[in-house]
C-alpha cells in the first residue's frame, strides 16, 4: 500500500488512522492497525481487507473477473478509459489554476468505487503522473488484480454501500464505472473542490445483444435513478456520451456477457445456443454516459 494512500485510510470500526504492521513497512506490511488496536490483514496479493462483520454479498466471481480482464485487455472499452483519463487530466480551473481550497489543479488521490480489476483507474493514473489511486471493491478476485493494476495504486476490500474507510475530504477525484452509487459517502470522502465521474450505460448500450440473446435491458429510468441518488449531495455538470461499434467474435461475445450483470441471470445452455447462432463478426453498439458531478 503506497504511503500516500495509507495516510488517508481510516479504521472502519473507530475511524482512527491506520498504520502498517510491522511499523514503517508500508508496502510490505502484513496488517494495518489503528491506535485502538483494531487490526486488518493485508492479503498476500496486496489488498487490505477493511470490511466489518459479514458482507451482504461477495461481488463478482472469479469467472466474471477473468472475463472482464480479458475483454478490457483487448481494448473493447477503451472509449471509457480514454474519456475518464481526458476528464481527469483537465485542470480544476484551466484559466486560473487551482480553485480556492483546492490542493492543486490536478487530482492527487483518485478513488475508484466499485473498481473491479482496476483497469479504468490505471488509465486515469497514467494520465496523472503526480496522483495515486485507490481501488475499492467487495470482490476478492477483482481486488487481487486491482492491487497489481498500477504501481501507484492500492486496493481495499470494502462494501461501498457502507461507510467508506477513508478520511473526510481525502479524495480529489472519485470514479464510479457501472457500479453502485453511495451518494452520501462519495460526498463525505470527496474534497470540496473535487469531482465525481459517473459512467452509466446509455439506452442503446449492447442493444444488438440484448435482443438476440435475451439479456437484461438498460432500465429506461436509469438517468432519473442516478440523479435521485446523487443530486442531494452533488451538483450535476457536463455529460459526455461516447459510442463505438464493436465487431466481436462469438467467443468475445461470450466473454462480454460473462463479465456483466446478465451472467447472474441467464441460464448457460440457452445462452450458448443463442451465441452459437450469431454470425461473425458480431456488430455490437457500446454506448455510455460519463457525467461530471461537483459537491454541493
Amino acid at each position: 500500500m503506497p504511503p500516500e494512500i495509507l495516510r488517508h485510510l481510516r479504521c472502519p470500526l473507530c475511524g482512527q488512522p491506520l498504520a502498517p504492521v510491522p511499523p514503517g513497512a508500508a508496502s510490505g506490511a502484513t496488517a494495518l492497525r489503528c491506535p485502538a488496536g483494531h487490526s486488518f490483514d493485508v492479503a498476500r496479493q496486496g489488498y487490505v481487507n477493511l470490511t466489518v462483520g459479514r458482507a451482504p454479498h461477495s461481488g463478482d466471481t472469479a469467472a466474471m473477473v477473468a472475463a472482464r480482464d480479458e475483454f478490457l485487455g483487448a481494448g473493447h472499452y477503451d472509449l471509457i478509459s480514454t474519456t475518464l483519463a481526458e476528464l481527469a487530466a483537465t485542470p480544476t480551473d484551466p484559466a486560473t489554476g487551482p480553485a480556492d481550497g483546492a490542493r492543486t489543479a490536478y487530482p492527487e488521490l483518485v478513488v475508484d468505487a466499485g473498481a473491479g480489476t482496476g483497469w479504468h483507474l490505471a488509465a486515469v493514473l497514467d494520465a496523472l503522473p503526480g496522483a495515486t489511486g485507490l481501488a475499492l471493491d467487495v470482490s476478492k478476485p477483482a481486488l487481487r488484480r486491482a492491487a497489481r493494476a498500477h504501481p501507484r495504486a492500492g486496493a481495499v476490500l470494502c462494501d461501498t454501500w457502507r461507510r467508506l474507510p477513508l478520511a473526510d475530504g481525502a479524495a480529489d477525484l472519485v470514479l464510479n464505472v457501472f457500479a453502485p452509487r453511495n451518494g452520501a459517502e462519495f460526498r463525505r470522502v470527496l474534497h470540496p473542490r473535487g469531482r465525481l465521474l459517473v459512467v452509466t450505460p446509455a439506452a442503446d448500450h449492447l442493444r444488438e445483444l440484448v435482443d438476440a440473446l435475451a439479456l437484461l435491458r438498460v432500465d429506461p429510468a436509469k438517468e432519473e435513478r442516478v440523479a435521485d441518488s446523487l443530486t442531494p449531495y452533488f451538483t450535476p455538470g457536463p455529460v459526455t456520451v461516447r459510442r463505438d461499434t464493436l465487431r466481436l467474435t462469438r467467443a468475445e461475445v461470450r466473454t462480454l456477457v460473462g463479465m456483466g450483470p446478465s451472467a447472474w441471470h441467464t441460464a448457460p445452455e440457452p445462452l450458448d445456443a443463442r451465441i452459437d447462432a450469431l454470425s461473425e463478426p458480431v456488430t455490437v453498439t457500446a454506448a455510455v454516459r460519463i457525467a461530471v458531478y461537483r459537491p454541493r
